[in-house]
């Protein structure tokens, strides 16, 4: 049985009656007496709350800990959040999070009203991992471990056709993301050019101007795209050296941009914005191997380190794509325009490196 009302968005609102029915119905004979909350993340379309929980009764197994989220309190992140993010997180987690071996919270209850505008979400908590911090950057060991994690998501639906039969579950191309970028190119020019090189400016402006011809370039190859994978959507356990690995070292978490697409775009997308470029250059041929390592122990096969750097090549531009649509889509914050700014310097110099800007012409 559905817990009653089925969509909570606000947090004071939920009560010890409510999360009863949450557990009960995933198979938990319990009863909550009592639900003290924290609010913990730092999401930009979404707001998250850790539920802290008092049984009456022996609990067994149930959890002691809940994360729940929620629609952002911030209208603009909320209207952004509702133009299809939310009904994508509340799917995913329904419809295809079981089948993948990417490791990420358990769900224990999702729901997305009609017009997708409202949902509630009630999740695993991760703790005692950590947040990643986009602008701290990460070592080089938990780049690997976020690269396998990765291709646990991308093979056990590597170019499978039956994706395109989930109706929520659209592709990333289409004439409304080529105009929204080359809207949005200039404005983002405009709120950071005094902290933007000329370089990152050139390659942009490259960006919004070619960003159909990116689109039309897009790989055969196809899978689950997280679409913003990414340290501050990944959560991590502190043993990540080879001989102290955590049984669950990295997870990812925020579903919000999942799409079907070139999984070379989440790749070039975490290889770009999660080290600094001196750092990433010493790192990215490692992490391309792991990467294609676990693909290849999972099944996926013909798919060559020649190919993984090409599908890097082309979703480099997933980059200043996502980050320029995250500045001027979401409520504005300090530590919001310091995060997009360093995205977008080290974005630009990932793709001088690897000589994209080819791609656009």
């Amino acid at each position: 049985m559905a817990p009653d009302p089925v969509i909570v968005t606000d947090p004071a609102e939920i009560t010890p009656a409510w999360l009863t029915e949450v557990l009960r119905a995933a198979g938990h004979d319990v009863t909550i007496s009592a639900v003290t909350t924290e609010p913990v993340g730092t999401g930009q379309m979404a707001h998250n709350e850790r539920f802290t929980l008092r049984y009456a009764g022996d609990p067994g197994d149930a959890p002691t800990t809940l994360v729940g989220k929620f629609p952002s309190p911030n209208a603009e992140s909320r209207a952004a959040g509702a133009a299809g993010g939310y009904r994508n997180e509340v799917c995913f987690y329904n419809d295809l999070a079981e089948g993948l071996a990417v490791r990420t919270p358990h769900c224990w209850y999702g729901a997305v009203s009609d017009d997708g505008t409202e949902f509630t979400l009630v999740m695993e908590d991760l703790a005692p991992a950590r947040q990643g911090d986009q602008l701290a950057g990460c070592t080089p060991e938990q780049l690997l471990l976020a690269a396998e994690n990765l291709a646990g998501l991308h093979a056990p639906r590597w170019c499978d056709p039956r994706l395109r039969d989930l109706d929520w579950m659209a592709g990333s191309k289409g004439d409304q993301a080529v105009m929204i970028v080359q809207i949005f190119t200039p404005m983002f020019i405009a709120r950071y050019v005094d902290r933007l090189t000329p370089a990152t400016v050139r390659v942009l402006e490259a960006f919004g101007a070619g960003v159909e011809q990116w689109f039309d370039a897009e790989p055969d190859r196809f899978t689950v795209m997280h679409g913003d994978y990414r340290l501050d959507n990944l959560m991590f356990n502190d043993d990540v050296l080879p001989n102290g690995r955590h049984p669950d070292p990295v997870a990812a978490v925020d579903w919000q941009t999942v799409s079907i697409a070139s999984g070379g775009r989440d790749l070039a997308y975490l290889l770009g914005n999660s080290l600094e470029p001196a750092v990433r250059r010493e790192a990215e041929a490692d992490v391309r191997a792991a990467y294609l390592a676990r693909l290849a122990g999972l099944g996926v096969s013909g798919y060559s380190p020649d190919d993984v750097v090409a599908d890097e090549r082309h979703g480099s531009f997933q980059g200043p794509f996502i980050t320029m649509l995250g500045a001027i889509a979401v409520g504005r914050t300090n530590r919001g325009d310091d995060m997009f700014v360093a995205m977008a310097e080290r974005s630009a110099a990932q793709i001088l490196d690897l000589d994209a800007l080819d791609l656009l012409t």
